[in-house]
């Protein structure tokens, strides 16, 4: 496999890096997650002026023709500063649902308005039963002549407050826990029966409760077959996995390099920290994990571009892997910054709790490992 970037993909890097080190050090990213809707709505557009929104997106559709690669690339840099803005859910997850099995019409719509920034989408695929599985779905459309009326409840949607429509996962025909009769549908936020509850996130950002009370959606809004959704929905998820992981590769450079300038910093004993071969060890151990992580991020990617099917049980060992992994370098970030690594203004006890969170996201260490020592 070539792991090497392209010269066009390594300019979006660098281009994202240089946005990161110029608009996202740690008092502007507490200052926006406490403002509004969690995120800049300056930086969203600077985005799409950039061409980021339109990377993943076929030039048919008015992108640029990019794919899993490309993503990972601009959300690793985007872990390394924590940014705010709603990349996964909008562009990767909501996006990537519609580009797949959208009509025309949606595309025309919708992808064209995401690519230049001015609607923003999100990705209702959770519910309570359901922890991480994407095919116990509860929420009901059921058929009344050229519309579906939905009812249910999504929990944990990302972004959904200043989304302008939502994708949701929907049971049209079988039983609640069934790959089969799962259907996807894009609903206006503001429709009549929607509610919603919005809150922060322990890592910053913003996630909805939405209940859907006899909600009325237009057939046209249908996105792919009838009962056929599962199969869009999961190349979404998957999609989301990798990018969830870079953002997380991203973090834990971060976390390992502080942690050694740091080390090298702080003296004990009249020595620095970094003296002690215990600690070193340890540093390396992070090192070590950091770098599993992004060879497998890169091994996971090249193989969804080339086959999604087949690249399904390298995305759960992935998933897995960078959760382990995060949480390891994480915890020792913290523990090696003493008392401080937990407080505020510093921002390695940020950077710990994203881990956190991204490793809940889509199925946990202990989901993911399940599911690929017994993957079929």
């Amino acid at each position: 496999m070539n792991f090497e970037l392209s010269e066009e993909q390594k300019m979006i890097q660098q281009s994202v890096e240089r946005f990161v080190q110029e608009n996202y050090d740690l008092p502007t990213r507490v200052k926006l997650s406490g403002d509004g809707v969690g995120f800049s709505k300056e930086y969203w557009n600077s985005m799409a002026e950039l061409g980021w929104l339109g990377l993943p997106f076929s030039e048919d559709d008015g992108g640029f023709g990019g794919n899993q690669i490309d993503v990972i690339v601009i959300m690793e840099q985007f872990g390394r500063g924590l940014v705010l803005e709603p990349y996964l859910s909008s562009v990767v997850m909501a996006g990537g649902a519609i580009k797949r099995g959208g009509s025309d019409k949606l595309k025309q719509e919708f992808l064209s308005s995401l690519i230049e920034g001015s609607k923003q989408l999100s990705f209702g695929y959770a519910e309570l039963q359901s922890r991480f599985d994407l095919d116990d779905v509860a929420t009901t459309a059921k058929k009344e002549g050229d519309t579906y009326v939905i009812n249910g409840q999504k929990s944990m949607v990302l972004n959904a407050e200043s989304a302008d429509a939502i994708v949701v996962s929907v049971r049209t025909d079988g039983a609640q826990v069934d790959k089969n009769g799962i259907s996807l549908f894009l609903v206006d936020a503001d429709s009549k029966g929607v509610e919603m509850e919005s809150f922060p996130t322990v890592d910053g950002l913003r996630a909805s409760e939405i209940s859907f009370e006899n909600v009325e959606v237009d057939s046209s809004r249908l996105i792919g077959p009838i009962n056929e959704g599962f199969g869009i929905l999961q190349e979404a998820t998957n999609d989301a996995i990798l990018a969830l992981c870079a953002e997380a590769v991203g973090a834990m450079e971060v976390l390992y390099k502080d942690t050694v300038e740091y080390t090298q910093q702080r003296e004990q004993f009249d020595h620095p920290l970094s003296d002690f071969q215990v600690l070193q060890h340890r540093m390396v151990d992070m090192f070590m994990e950091y770098e599993q992580s992004k060879s497998m991020l890169l091994r996971a990617t090249l193989e969804t571009v080339q086959d999604p099917i087949a690249a399904q049980k390298t995305i759960h060992g992935l998933k897995y892997l960078v959760g382990k992994s995060g949480i390891f370098v994480g915890e020792n970030a913290v523990q090696l910054h003493g008392g401080m690594g937990v407080t505020e203004e510093l921002r390695v006890g940020h950077y710990f709790k994203r881990l956190i969170v991204i490793d809940s996201i889509l199925g946990n260490t202990d989901f993911h490992l399940h599911k690929f020592t017994n993957f079929d």
